[in-house]
């Protein structure tokens, strides 16, 4: 297993570069950068002849003249600014250099995780994700629990009742929830509980009250579910649809098979035969693929979620991000999030070996 897992190790090296090329290639053909924003803000907005802005790497406040119309530039909105200001703010977003010189010193400073500073905050890339991390995490985190804890039973039961009437009315309510966007759940559940339209239940933004330091650790505990509610509400419906359904084929895969006829010959229960026997050989897979599900929760499904109820975590930073053409927090998240997912791809396929032993992925 050592030599698989350092093999695994080695081919993230690859795999991330072939990300942050592919994406860094795309963005380049992407209209709208940071040198359009900056222009954009200041044609649009300067009243007088003088416009001030900040937030070069160096985190040194410019003055811009505006008032010089010989712009021969092609960024679009430039007209009326002098040359030398676009040259300028190219300098200050690292855009004066070729694509392939950025791309290469992006990956120097990311194989040192320094991923620089925000065009528009004024703040490290690195204090940004962290700050906004532990929403996303606890988002994520309990929402995985919440689909393994509802899930597994439910699959086992609808295994044990396989065909039967209460099989089949909750496949078609797994199914039905599966089908809804849980943006649009989202929507839905604002507008019946969080004062859009009939009542006005929960909170319709944020994880905590504005007088949360001023409560007891017990109206704190309260008070943070209370704000959950709603958004893993809206998570949960379409999450745990497939899970259901894979305990469920799991355990109906184990049932057949000829160790439980052998069993069940030796006259054992049906409930020692199911919980002693084919529990954990159907576990297996599910419980292995705990931190995937975890990492495809925590970075796609809670993207609409956090812009929708306004969560102040990596979805709404990323959606942010993308809308502001913030190129640092963009590549940096997407450096992070996909190293993350592949340690963990890795960390899935140990669970597996250290949960059932005849699997060797090394002798694969």
């Amino acid at each position: 297993m050592g030599a698989y897992l350092i093999k695994r190790l080695l081919l993230i090296i690859p795999t991330l570069f072939g990300i942050m090329l592919i994406n860094f290639a795309i963005v380049q053909f992407v209209p709208g950068g940071p040198v359009e924003q900056l222009i954009a803000q200041m044609t649009g907005t300067a009243v007088e002849s003088t416009a001030r802005f900040s937030g070069s790497n160096e985190g040194e406040a410019l003055e811009f003249d505006t008032s010089d119309t010989s712009s021969t530039s092609t960024y679009r909105g430039s007209q009326g600014l002098d040359p030398d200001i676009i040259k300028e703010i190219e300098k200050m977003y690292g855009m004066d250099k070729p694509a392939h010189e950025r791309f290469i010193k992006m990956l120097k400073d990311y194989l040192t995780f320094d991923f620089g500073e925000s065009f528009f905050r004024d703040q490290k890339v690195t204090s940004i994700v962290l700050d906004k991390m532990p929403v996303s995490i606890s988002l994520g985190l309990w929402t995985t629990l919440l689909v393994y804890l509802i899930s597994i039973p439910l699959g086992i039961r609808k295994a044990i009742k396989d065909g039967s009437r209460f099989d089949i009315v909750t496949s078609s309510i797994v199914t039905i929830g599966y089908a809804i966007p849980n943006f649009l759940f989202a929507v839905i559940l604002i507008v019946f509980f969080a004062g859009g339209r009939f009542y006005d239940i929960f909170p319709l933004r944020g994880l905590f009250s504005e007088n949360f330091d001023e409560l007891t650790l017990l109206q704190k505990i309260v008070d943070y579910f209370w704000h959950l509610a709603l958004p893993l509400t809206a998570m949960l419906v379409s999450g745990f649809a497939g899970l259901t359904f894979l305990t469920k084929n799991s355990f109906l895969d184990q049932v057949n098979q000829q160790y439980v006829i052998t069993a069940r010959s030796k006259g054992l229960t049906e409930r020692k035969i199911l919980y002693g026997h084919v529990f954990r050989n159907a576990m297996l897979i599910v419980i292995a693929g705990f931190p995937s599900a975890f990492i495809g929760i925590l970075f796609s499904s809670s993207l609409f979620i956090e812009v929708i109820f306004s969560l102040d975590g990596l979805g709404l930073l990323g959606y942010e991000a993308v809308i502001m053409r913030d190129y640092p927090v963009i590549f940096a998240t997407l450096y992070f999030f996909s190293l993350l997912g592949l340690i963990m791809g890795i960390i899935s396929d140990f669970m597996y070996s250290i949960i059932d032993p005849r699997i060797d992925f090394e002798a694969r």
